[in-house]
């Protein structure tokens, strides 16, 4: 929903938080590719929104699209921001992310984003331990899978961990039965292939948000599955809507 209008007569205190998709309790699943384009203010970029609580400043899950030449001016990450380049090439004065980079940076570090060609990211912003200095840029496509011990039929690489969360990549065996441990909450977006939970069908590019205690119970596809996972998490949501509210 959008903003309401405020009278000069109003308080900083009735000024009303945006809220999209924002009840963490709930199991969310979004299909991403059939989610209208919303323009954001840079003219070139759009945006699909996942969820997200804040006006001017949010805690927010979105995937972003920037049209080739468009660029963001520069700005600083109060509350840190992580993102999946899911095609194209996404740039800044730290380097090229081509498709596959998983990046992070954290609270107080600073960018001027564009894409000379153009780019789609999965973003995620103000969802991080505010002392976090810790950049990361991974090239999910290089990294080396290991056989997950605890259940058959999965590879997994962590990408990032700490006391807050764990951020895995995970390659699902066809037809593999997956449990994923959600005590703090989950979120999985698909890169690649489909999976079946609570009979529904979870396809490319879906994003899935599972709320603490809800354990995922998955069948992978006929062609596997690759998944971004993000565990422990939602343990912080209100915290963090507390923030930005």
């Amino acid at each position: 929903m959008d903003c309401v209008t405020v009278t000069p007569e109003s308080t900083a205190q009735e000024i009303k938080v945006m809220e999209i998709n924002a009840d963490f309790s709930q199991r969310s699943l979004l299909h991403t590719p059939e989610l209208d384009w919303q323009d954001s203010p840079m003219k070139g970029v759009r945006r699909r929104v996942l969820d997200r609580v804040g006006n001017e400043v949010a805690r927010a899950t979105t995937v972003v699209s920037y049209a080739p030449e468009s660029h963001f001016s520069s700005h600083v990450h109060t509350g840190g921001e992580e993102f999946i380049v899911l095609e194209g090439v996404f740039q800044d004065e730290h380097g090229d992310f081509p498709t596959g980079y998983y990046v992070r940076n954290p609270p107080q570090s600073s960018h001027t984003p564009r894409s000379d060609e153009g780019c789609i990211i999965f973003v995620k912003l103000w969802q991080f331990d505010l002392d976090d200095r810790e950049p990361v840029a991974i090239d999910m496509n290089s990294v080396t899978l290991q056989a997950d011990e605890t259940r058959d039929g999965v590879q997994v690489s962590t990408l990032f961990e700490d006391e807050r969360e764990t951020v895995r990549l995970e390659q699902w065996q066809a037809g593999a039965q997956i449990t994923v441990d959600t005590r703090g909450g989950a979120e999985i977006l698909v890169l690649d292939g489909d999976f079946t939970d609570n009979g529904e069908q979870v396809n490319t590019l879906s994003w899935l948000r599972l709320p603490m205690g809800t354990d995922l119970q998955a069948t992978a596809g006929a062609s596997g599955a690759r998944i971004w996972i993000k565990t422990g998490h939602l343990r912080f949501a209100e915290q963090e809507r507390a923030r930005v509210s």
